[in-house]
């Protein structure tokens, strides 16, 4: 499945591949993401030292949706709750948005 990165108003900034089970919450979704991210520059990576481990940007993403930093659409719906079940299938569209502080407010 490809997961989206987007503006708030829907222009693509960037894709990830991504093999998920038909089945998760978004807490699962979020936590996969970051794992697949971390992996890809994990095996980039020139030395043992620029490894990173997962889970904690795993957790600090969660957390980041926690405070509005970011949302996600699943088809044209907002997802707001992290443990609320996903049903995704071939068709679905996933995007996460990214949401930029207003400069001074």
């Amino acid at each position: 499945m490809t997961i989206h990165d987007e503006t708030a108003t829907g222009r693509v900034l960037g894709s990830l591949e991504l093999d998920l089970p038909a089945a998760l919450t978004l807490r699962e979704l979020i936590r996969l993401r970051v794992r697949e991210e971390v992996a890809r520059h994990n095996a980039q990576a020139a030395s043992a030292a620029e490894r990173v481990d997962w889970e904690p940007p795993a957790g600090a993403a969660v957390a980041a949706f926690g405070r509005n930093a970011f949302f996600v659409l699943v088809g044209d719906r907002q997802v707001e709750d992290l443990d609320a079940p996903l049903t995704l299938d071939e068709a679905s569209r996933v995007a996460f948005v990214r949401l930029v502080p207003l400069v001074g407010g």
